[in-house]
């Protein structure tokens, strides 16, 4: 089992910026990716930003140039950093752990981030 725990939500004015962290701790041997995914208010989850076990990178067109994905492998730790934030960000952010073989994700249990005035 594996267990993620996120840091770093909160409450930032426009164009301000935040960065989120998530630890994973147990049994990581199947994970091949990290990442963000964010839920805001009535609408469906959606990928932000997603970091392989190689390096590779993949963002949400609408974060592209603004979000940065990194990680500490010593630390078990991916970090988001998040720039120039807009309203339209207000979201739960939640960690991602993608496992293969077909095994279901974990899921940290969400931070929010309130981009506001």
């Amino acid at each position: 089992q594996v267990q993620l725990v996120e840091s770093g939500g909160g409450l930032v004015q426009p164009g301000g910026s935040l960065r989120l962290s998530c630890a994973a701790s147990g049994s990581i041997f199947d994970i091949w990716a990290m990442g963000w995914y964010r839920q805001a208010p009535g609408k469906q989850r959606e990928l932000v930003a997603r970091i392989t076990g190689s390096g590779v990178t993949v963002y949400a067109d609408s974060v592209k140039g603004r979000f940065t994905i990194s990680r500490d492998d010593a630390k078990n730790t991916r970090y988001l950093q998040m720039n120039s934030l807009q309203p339209e960000d207000t979201a739960i952010y939640y960690c991602n752990a993608a496992r293969q073989y077909n095994r279901p994700d974990y899921w940290g249990q969400g931070t929010q981030v309130t981009v506001s005035s």
